[in-house]
């Protein structure tokens, strides 16, 4: 039987159904939710309350940036004295030589230390023998599992003027002796080839699952057409993992301020101090060594904020052309 055309031609009308429990308030509904899923907020407590006690209690310290700080006054009855701090902080010749390698360390990093992981991770997709594959794997993930008091003792130790293997095989070429952990020229290169040796091996796991997802039957169709692997690695993985790839940008590009401080402790001495010493290690010096607590929170505020700045700004402009981020 067929419909009139009059129902044919009238709009159906949208029904609104109605879910049982949505009349109920917002905090009715959430204690319900608590009450179902008990066991899952009792698994996240701890983590809840790690991060209030070490990264949101702390931030009521962040006040002596602005306060002549006394450790016998206390944070609440010390001072105000606004932004003076900040001031000697940016009059400051080692705050500004600090800033700039620290901007400059980063910059090589990201340059030379962020592709590495993704350059590991398509290479050992195109392994096909399995116990190469792991054996590989566990060779450049063992670095990140060694103390970096070991990782520096063993960078010191190669790169020593008499006794290290980097300066016996300039003896064999006939050349002398370089002294290179006293050359400020050479700390940065050591200090950023260091750390891709130590970290890149780990960091291509992210990028190996990313690569894991990726559909088979894209290669097989791939195969099916003629392309070679070279090809299907352009055309098919790296497209398949940019979204992996732009997220781990952001994080890095929020982390640039924040250079491996352990390794620049143990790497770096007076002599190299002019290319060497960073933001971190300048807080380090002043507020530790130095006593000077307010003024020490005063450049870890500064640096905290550009930070914040740097992933909120990578991360707008990642959703805007890539329609990528982390939130």
């Amino acid at each position: 039987m067929s419909a009139p055309k009059d129902d044919l031609k009238r709009p159906r009308e949208l029904k609104t159904f109605v879910v049982p429990g949505d009349e109920r308030s917002r905090l009715e509904r959430i204690t319900d939710h608590l009450k179902r899923d008990w066991q899952l907020y009792l698994l996240l407590a701890p983590t809840i309350i790690w991060l209030l006690l070490f990264l949101y209690k702390p931030m009521y310290g962040l006040q002596i940036a602005f306060k002549d700080y006394s450790v016998f006054r206390g944070i609440a009855d010390s001072p105000w004295i606004g932004w003076d701090h900040f001031e000697t902080l940016f009059g400051s010749e080692q705050f500004l030589r600090a800033l700039r390698n620290t901007i400059y360390i980063s910059l090589l990093s990201l340059l030379f230390g962020f592709p590495a992981p993704i350059i590991l991770a398509l290479m050992f997709n195109e392994i096909y023998q399995q116990w190469f594959k792991k054996t590989a794997q566990t060779i450049v993930y063992l670095p990140h599992f060694i103390s970096s008091v070991i990782i520096a003792g063993i960078v010191i130790t190669a790169f020593s003027p008499s006794a290290g293997i980097v300066n016996t095989v300039i003896g064999w070429l006939g050349f002398d002796p370089v002294y290179f952990l006293t050359k400020p020229e050479w700390f940065r290169p050591i200090f950023v080839g260091t750390t891709i040796w130590q970290e890149a091996g780990f960091q291509s796991i992210v990028y190996l699952a990313a690569i894991a997802g990726v559909s088979p039957t894209l290669y097989e169709s791939a195969v099916v057409d003629g392309a070679s692997r070279w090809q299907m690695m352009w055309k098919i993985t790296l497209p398949s993992i940019m979204t992996t790839i732009i997220i781990m940008l952001i994080i890095r590009i929020g982390n640039m301020l924040e250079v491996s401080f352990e390794m620049i402790i143990l790497l770096y001495q007076p002599a190299t101090y002019e290319t060497a010493d960073v933001i971190n290690t300048y807080i380090y010096r002043q507020g530790i060594q130095g006593g000077q607590y307010d003024f020490a929170a005063a450049a870890g505020l500064f640096n905290a904020v550009v930070a914040f700045v740097l992933v909120m700004t990578a991360n707008t402009l990642s959703k805007r052309y890539s329609r990528t981020s982390l939130w």
